[in-house]
């Protein structure tokens, strides 16, 4: 299951809501013929919903699913997680990763260092930062080009630019 966002609050009377978006094309999340809901990113417990609109408002996203007609209805959607199989999302593009394919690697710097595991990642606005634990140490670096010099997905690796002491 692929975590694609949250939702966050009611909009208007007719169920729609407010999307908080983990990734960067909502847009593209609406070709899929269902969505799943979980009360927890990592919960096993979702429950199938099908798309029937996603717009941007502003600089945020709402979306509306089948079958939630009121604003009762979509208060009662609030705080879920919005996940979808990952044999329903599009491949990701050359250079471009989905956040769950991220978690979990190893990252290791130039000197061959290993420096932990991610464990999340961050959305600033600017960039995103892979937040990498190492026992009690947790490493905040950017995932931008001078950073981050190779990401091998298949190997389970992500090698960085970055000192053990940083």
């Amino acid at each position: 299951m692929i975590v694609l966002g949250r939702l966050v609050a009611p909009y208007g009377v007719k169920g729609w809501m407010h999307l908080h978006a983990f990734g960067d094309d909502p847009a593209s999340w609406a070709k899929m013929a269902e969505w799943r809901l979980g009360l927890s990113a990592e919960g096993d417990q979702w429950q199938v919903f099908h798309p029937e609109a996603v717009r941007l408002h502003g600089d945020s996203w709402v979306v509306k699913l089948m079958g939630v007609e009121d604003r009762n209805g979509a208060e009662a959607l609030i705080g879920r997680y919005l996940a979808a199989p990952r044999e329903l999302m599009p491949a990701a593009g050359d250079g471009e990763y989905y956040w769950a394919d991220l978690i979990g690697l190893a990252v290791v710097n130039g000197e061959g260092v290993g420096l932990g595991t991610v464990q999340s990642l961050i959305e600033t606005g600017a960039n995103d930062v892979l937040v990498v634990r190492d026992g009690e140490v947790e490493r905040l670096l950017p995932f931008v080009d001078a950073v981050v010099r190779k990401v091998d997905v298949p190997a389970g690796r992500i090698e960085v630019e970055w000192g053990a002491d940083w």
